[in-house]
């Protein structure tokens, strides 16, 4: 089977290193419920280095990248709308959840991303 690979900037993989190592709580949350293809079977990955830019999570078989905005995005909402562009254009398609919402209501995330999967699991790869 013939695989696909995302193209990235290499150089991004110590830039996403260091964001693994210094993850935000609410990113520590999802992640307990991402990781280990928990939800439906998928396997995500965390600090995905995608083109030019690093997403919070990403599924290779869902072309999914996940993002949580924190204090980080307030006042960036263009630069994230153009980044969010710029990922798009590889044929990703994103989800974003604020990350209060993730502390909160963790479990109302999970089951957002999960209704997200089983209404496209159809327009994906087996």
């Amino acid at each position: 089977m013939k695989r696909n690979f995302l193209p990235y900037d290499h150089r991004l993989k110590y830039v996403a290193h260091k964001l693994r190592n210094s993850s935000t709580r609410s990113e520590i949350m999802l992640w307990q419920e991402l990781k280990g293809k928990k939800l439906l079977g998928y396997d995500f990955h965390r600090q995905k280095p995608v083109g030019q830019h690093v997403v919070d999570f990403y599924c290779h078989r869902l072309s999914l990248a996940i993002e949580i905005d924190g204090i980080s995005h307030e006042g960036r909402e263009d630069v994230d709308e153009i980044r969010q562009t710029d990922i798009e254009s590889l044929g990703i398609r994103f989800l974003r959840f604020d990350d209060l919402e993730v502390r909160e209501n963790v479990d109302g995330v999970v089951v957002a991303i999960a209704n997200w999967i089983r209404s496209h699991q159809k327009t994906t790869h087996p």
